[in-house]
C-alpha cells in the first residue's frame, strides 16, 4: 500500500521534471491522486506515464499561458496553450465560479487543453462556494456510435456536483459509454477479458478482446445496443462533444487528439485546438436561498438512500462509494497493481526521483 502523500510528492516531482511551475506541479498532482484516493485508478497515477509521453510528444507545454479569450458577463472562452488539463480545467473552473458570483451562473467552454483527469473533481471545486458545479469534456475517438463500424467519438464523461445541509454532496461522474477506457487498461495489465457490452470487433461484433480498440474495434455508447439504449449514450456523448469542442474551437469528433493510449500517439488536428472542456457553475441562490435548497437536497438525499432495496443491496447516492472510499484509502493506502509500479519506476529512474516498489 502507499500512502496519498507518498504518490502525490513522487507525482509532483515528476511534473516539475518535465518543467511544470512548483505551483501547478502541485495543482496537476492534487487532482491524479485525487482519482486514487476516491477508487477511481483508470485516471489516477497510472495515467502519470502518459502525460510524461505527451510531453515526450510535443503535445503538452509544461508552461502554458492560460488565459481568457473570448467573454460576456456570464460565458467566456479559455485557451489553455496546450497545457495540462489537470491545470487549465481547474483554472477554468476558477473563471467560471468568478462569474457566478456576479451574475448567478458562469459557463466557460475551453480549447487547447489535454486530458484533465476525473471530471468530478473539477465539478466539486463550485461546493466550497454553495454553488452547483458542471464539467464536461470531449476525448480520443475510441467509440463507435450505435450502427457504425468507425470510431467518431471519445468516452466524453459529465460530472455534476450539488451541495446539501448536513448529507454529504451529492456528486454524479460518468462517462458517455459503457466504460471509461481506462477500465480496459486495467484488464489489459491483468490479461483478462471484457465484460460483454463494454465493445465491439472491427466488424461490429460484440467482445470481449479487453484490446478490441487496438484491434480495429471500438468502445459502446452508454447502453450497449439499441436495444438498451446505446443511442441515448450516443446522444449524450454527442452532446458533451459539442459543448467541449465544437463552442470552444477545440478538436471535436474524429479529430480529438488521442492522450497516450489505446497504442497510439499520433493526432490529427485538423478541425480545432487541441481536446475540449466545458464547465459550468450556478449560484444556488441564484434561484432560491441556499439554505432552503440545501434542506431540500437532504430530504431527496435521505427518500433515496432510504428507499427499500433488492435483498443484499442498498440504494446508493451519486457520490457515496467514491466518497467511502477517499475515506479508506485516506487512512488504509492506496494499492496499485504491478505494471503501474513498473511504470513509475521506470519515471524514477529516469528523472533520478526515488520510487518504492511494493508488492501487497
Amino acid at each position: 500500500m502507499y500512502q496519498a502523500d507518498y504518490l502525490k510528492h513522487f507525482t509532483e516531482e515528476v511534473f516539475l521534471a518535465i518543467g511544470c511551475s512548483p505551483d501547478e506541479a502541485a495543482l496537476a498532482s492534487t487532482v491524479l491522486i485525487s482519482a486514487d484516493l476516491r477508487g477511481v485508478d483508470s485516471h489516477g497515477i497510472a495515467r502519470l506515464a502518459g502525460y510524461v509521453r505527451l510531453y515526450d510528444n510535443g503535445r503538452l507545454n509544461p508552461t502554458p499561458d492560460v488565459k481568457v479569450v473570448y467573454e460576456t458577463p456570464s460565458t467566456a472562452v479559455v485557451d489553455g496553450d496546450r497545457g495540462l488539463g489537470l491545470v487549465v480545467a481547474p483554472k477554468a473552473m476558477e473563471v467560471a465560479m468568478e462569474k457566478a458570483e456576479k451574475v448567478g451562473s458562469g459557463w466557460v467552454s475551453v480549447r487547447n487543453s489535454n486530458h484533465f483527469g476525473i471530471a468530478g473533481y473539477h465539478a466539486m471545486l463550485a461546493l466550497q462556494k454553495d454553488m452547483i458545479g458542471w464539467t464536461m469534456t470531449n476525448a480520443a475517438p475510441l467509440v463507435a456510435p450505435t450502427f457504425s463500424l468507425d470510431k467518431l467519438l471519445g468516452t466524453n464523461p459529465v460530472a455534476v456536483a450539488v451541495p446539501a445541509l448536513e448529507e454529504p454532496a451529492f456528486v454524479a461522474d460518468f462517462a458517455s459509454t459503457a466504460v471509461a477506457y481506462g477500465k480496459f487498461e486495467i484488464l489489459q495489465r491483468k490479461g483478462l477479458p471484457a465484460p460483454l457490452g463494454w465493445a465491439q470487433d472491427a466488424d461490429g461484433n460484440p467482445t470481449t478482446d479487453s484490446n478490441a480498440v487496438k484491434s480495429g474495434g471500438g468502445l459502446l455508447p452508454l447502453g450497449s445496443d439499441r436495444e438498451h439504449g446505446s443511442h441515448k449514450g450516443y446522444g449524450l456523448g454527442a452532446i458533451v462533444d459539442i459543448f467541449s469542442g465544437v463552442l470552444s474551437g477545440a478538436n471535436f469528433g474524429p479529430w480529438v487528439p488521442p492522450f497516450a493510449t489505446a497504442g497510439f500517439m499520433s493526432a490529427n488536428e485538423g478541425v480545432g485546438l487541441g481536446t475540449g472542456h466545458f464547465l459550468g457553475a450556478m449560484r444556488v441562490d441564484g434561484f432560491r436561498p441556499a439554505d432552503d435548497f440545501k434542506k431540500d437536497m437532504d430530504k431527496w438525499i435521505r427518500a433515496f438512500r432510504s428507499a427499500r432495496a433488492v435483498e443484499g443491496k442498498q440504494v446508493i447516492i451519486p457520490g457515496d462509494p467514491e466518497r467511502e472510499m477517499e475515506a479508506l484509502r485516506s487512512v488504509e493506502g492506496i494499492s496499485l497493481l504491478e505494471p503501474v509500479q513498473d511504470s513509475l519506476a521506470e519515471l524514477g529512474k529516469r528523472f533520478n526521483i526515488s520510487f518504492e516498489k511494493r508488492i501487497d
